[in-house]
């Protein structure tokens, strides 16, 4: 697999191991990174996974050392009508945990920050390579979170220990992970693929009815009364926040590998 990703290669690699569909981000140059196309790719191969009989587990990791590193925020990306990504995003984030009748396992191979991270935790199961770190991305960029994560993330590890994380703005690494709630198996890097496989074709064992119904009950537990809604207005937040000016002195700062002034507009 190349790690510039040519545009002759596919941003998102489907493969099929029996009753399991292992979705692979492939934008290894961008460190994985979301553009419009690629969640379009996620959300569309969700969908077919969903629908195909013979799949019982859906999987997603990355391709090289990366997880996923984030909405993509170059100038190309952004180029995108917001209205687009603005529906992608919903679908996405709805269909893994609305849509889909199947479990979803994030398998987490390296790094995951911002809406990577978010993507992550829209998934039923987390596993983690010991290599893998996590990082909350949004307020190093002067914004709140979208995808999902300000429900995703307090549901799964709790009130303060989300707002912790969020706001202190630090890497953790997949212990730290596992300890909070973030994950839950760590597995040595060196044999991650493997072992990130074999524990979804596990899953995959389970009958398919049983698990299409727990999912369906256990997904209802802490269920935001609109889950559409709540997606739309974190992305106004978050666009927000990218727009203002101490969202524009976050990202020159990151740049120019200072600590930024922020002045509250």
């Amino acid at each position: 697999m190349s790690k510039n990703n040519p545009d002759h290669e596919p941003v998102l690699i489907e493969e099929t191991h029996g009753n399991v569909r292992i979705l692979t981000l492939n934008r290894t140059a961008k460190k994985n990174a979301l553009s419009n196309q690629l969640v379009s790719a996620i959300v569309n191969a969700m969908d077919r996974a969903n629908e195909d009989v013979d799949i019982r587990v859906i999987g997603i990791t990355g391709a090289g050392d990366t997880f996923c590193a984030g909405a993509d925020l170059s100038p190309t990306n952004k180029r995108d009508r917001a209205t687009d990504t603005i529906e992608t995003t919903v679908q996405l984030v709805t269909g893994i945990r609305l849509r889909c009748q199947k479990p979803v396992i994030a398998g987490l191979n390296g790094l995951a920050i911002g809406a990577g991270l978010s993507l992550a935790m829209c998934c039923d199961i987390r596993m983690a390579s010991s290599a893998a770190t996590f990082h909350p991305g949004y307020a190093r960029v002067g914004t709140s979170p979208d995808c999902g994560l300000t429900w995703s993330l307090p549901h799964a590890v709790g009130y303060e220990r989300a707002m912790r994380f969020l706001l202190e703005v630090e890497f953790i690494d997949a212990q730290q992970a596992l300890a909070i709630g973030l994950i839950g198996e760590v597995t040595p890097a060196d044999s991650f693929a493997q072992a990130f496989l074999a524990y979804c074709q596990k899953i995959a064992e389970v009958a398919p009815l049983a698990a299409s119904q727990t999912k369906l009950q256990v997904s209802q537990l802490g269920l935001p009364e609109d889950l559409e809604a709540l997606v739309r207005s974190e992305l106004r937040y978050t666009g927000k926040g990218l727009a203002s000016d101490d969202g524009k002195e976050a990202v020159r700062a990151i740049f120019e590998k200072r600590k930024p002034e922020f002045t509250g507009k």
